[in-house]
């Protein structure tokens, strides 16, 4: 087991999107759930992640409902980009692709996480999982320092991995969640929030 580095988040929100890296997910909610034992974590997956994990899979290890980052189809007595920007104090988008970050840099709010990070106070920690060569383009560095540039959020570097495409290690997976835990906490201690 990985040790865990301090985290004072009490309620986390954390959004999956589709990238090969959500299938690891299990895993990390398990490590954050036997790390911090009093932190109240909800999941939701966007629509691409559930090519890599299952929401039942998600569910079984939370031990809670794993919705969708979809507007509802039906009407809903409830909002629910009102609920995820309010109720959580940290929100982890982990895995993020280059297409929700782009999404999330110019201000597009078209599914309720996504609306919801637009409008909330908690801190947004990111990690990236990128396709080779993204890192060097003109539209990821455009869209990175939009997002460095809010003060509610912090990105972390995307880590060499094996691209399943080109078999070579010239892809880049999102740092471990440790990592971005400790990234995060930094943000809150310069916030002194």
């Amino acid at each position: 087991m990985i040790s865990v580095p301090p985290f004072r988040a009490e309620r986390l929100l954390v959004l999956a999107t589709g990238s090969l890296g959500a299938a690891f997910l299990p895993y990390w909610l398990n490590w954050l759930r036997h790390g911090y034992g009093q932190l109240d974590v909800r999941v939701v997956l966007t629509r691409s992640a559930e090519r890599f994990v299952t929401r039942q899979a998600v569910a079984a290890i939370s031990g809670k409902e794993v919705p969708l980052d979809v507007w509802p189809d039906t009407a809903e007595p409830s909002s629910p980009h009102v609920e995820y920007a309010t109720w959580p104090d940290t929100v982890l988008v982990y895995p993020a692709t280059y297409h929700f970050l782009s999404r999330f840099a110019n201000g597009l709010g078209d599914t309720p996480v996504l609306l919801a990070l637009q409008c909330t106070s908690a801190l947004i920690g990111i990690a990236p999982a990128l396709p080779p060569g993204a890192t060097g383009s003109y539209a990821y560095r455009r869209n990175l320092a939009a997002l460095e540039a809010r003060p509610n959020v912090v990105v972390a570097d995307p880590v060499p991995t094996l691209s399943t495409h080109t078999r070579k290690r010239d892809g880049l997976g999102a740092a471990p969640l440790f990592t971005l835990i400790e990234q995060v906490e930094r943000l809150r201690e310069e916030r002194g929030s």
